[in-house]
């Protein structure tokens, strides 16, 4: 079922304008920040570069950071906005925030803490790019860059391949995320309708039963029960906590299943996006097809 009409921002071309954000956390990985901009350089891309600030664990006051959103959004000449980095305070941008009506909305590319930003946009009708940040952009494999960059001039990318729990095929808007940053967005003005969608979640450095604390949540809010289907990536580092407060425990592979597995819709674990690893990127609002049976996420054309 398809619940809204998602408008998807026009490919983007060698020689285009983007705005470069710090939405969330501080800068830390200069080396990593200058080798991911070298990356869209060499494809023929013109980066404006922000003013980089520091205000605690953020880079920038709330107002600082939501006026350089602002203002990448409503520029006529950016056709794109690439968030340096995650980490944590994009969720904050949205108190008091609206995104500006665009004749041609433009993409934003992100993951982890920009969840909150991509899903954001869902919520309005606007696709965006659940991908590398401009921090791991520069150790992404080369297939996987080639990927992203595929997506964002409407050229055709092939089908991802992780491990099917059965359930057969379906079709939806694919929604993709974080798991944790998700969660925190249930029951806000922010969560989006979930109705018919594929929903594609990664986490990283979460233990066992906090993963399940999370998809507990989500049972229990109802979410689970509107979707089409779950494509899970990588969930790096998420092992079991070394003191005895809560052992023995599950792996993570463990919990995914016993909180997931009885939902009876077509399921995906181990495609290849998410932290420390290949990051896949995924064309949040496209419309995808899920087989459980065969493993594979695919783009619908």
């Amino acid at each position: 079922m398809m619940k809204q009409l998602i408008r998807q921002p026009l490919p983007l071309q060698p020689g285009d304008l983007l705005q470069v954000i710090a939405p969330s956390g501080s800068l830390r990985e200069m080396a990593a920040y200058t080798q991911g901009l070298e990356v869209w350089r060499s494809r023929g891309y013109h980066l404006a570069l922000p003013e980089l600030q520091n205000w605690g664990y953020l880079a920038g006051t709330d107002q600082e950071r939501r006026q350089q959103l602002r203002a990448a959004w409503e520029n006529p000449e950016v056709r794109g906005i690439l968030c340096i980095r995650g980490g944590y305070g994009s969720a904050r941008l949205l108190e008091d925030w609206q995104w500006q009506p665009l004749d041609t909305p433009k993409w934003l590319i992100g993951f982890s803490d920009v969840t909150n930003l991509l899903w954001s946009l869902y919520r309005q009708g606007i696709g965006s790019i659940h991908g590398a940040v401009l921090t791991t952009l520069g150790t992404e494999p080369p297939w996987s860059i080639e990927r992203l960059f595929a997506l964002l001039q409407g050229r055709e990318v092939q089908p991802l391949q992780g491990i099917g729990w059965g359930g057969g095929r379906v079709t939806g808007q694919l929604l993709a995320g974080n798991l944790t940053v998700a969660t925190h967005l249930l029951g806000t003005p922010w969560q989006p309708d979930f109705t018919g969608v594929v929903l594609a979640l990664e986490d990283v450095t979460e233990a066992p039963y906090r993963i399940d604390r999370y998809l507990t949540q989500w049972r229990a809010s109802g979410a689970l029960q509107k979707i089409n289907g779950i494509a899970l990536g990588r969930f790096s580092r998420c092992d079991p906590p070394s003191s005895n407060l809560h052992s023995p425990s599950w792996t993570v592979e463990e919990v995914l299943v016993d909180r997931l597995g009885d939902l009876g819709i077509p399921i995906v674990s181990g495609l290849p996006f998410g932290h420390d690893g290949e990051n896949a990127a995924l064309p949040v609002g496209s419309l995808v097809e899920l087989d459980g049976d065969l493993g594979t996420l695919s783009i619908s054309p």
